[in-house]
């Protein structure tokens, strides 16, 4: 499996044509308490940067982006319950959502686990 990351920080972990979407541990450290995650329906179709789930925090609320383009096939429903994991294991546990790829090039824009350590040291 491999891992991708967007400047927004989001990442996607990929397995064959199946990748699973979540926020960076840094996103979630900016963000604090999380309050509530929308995450989007299975079935939705999304294209690369289209806003695909909500996540609110006791500081603010923010979009989740697609980091590549797909249609949703599974929502992690634990988050309903307890938006907490997203704090707790959000590079883990804390996914929002899983996507058949559409176009597996599209993660050649995205950064590595190393590319995306240098440029969240930079900010």
């Amino acid at each position: 499996m491999s891992r991708y990351f967007t400047q927004d920080h989001e990442w996607i972990e990929v397995d064959g044509d199946t990748g699973t979407v979540g926020i960076s541990d840094y996103a979630q450290s900016q963000l604090g308490d999380i309050v509530f995650v929308e995450v989007p329906d299975e079935g939705k179709s999304l294209s690369k940067g289209d806003d695909a789930a909500v996540v609110e925090s006791v500081k603010a609320a923010s979009d989740v982006y697609a980091p590549v383009s797909g249609t949703v096939i599974e929502s992690n429903a634990a988050l309903a319950d307890d938006s907490s994991l997203v704090n707790s294991d959000p590079e883990g546990e804390g996914w929002f959502f899983k996507l058949t790829l559409a176009d597996a090039a599209e993660l050649d824009q995205l950064m590595d686990e190393a590319a995306y350590a240098a440029f969240v040291e930079k900010l």
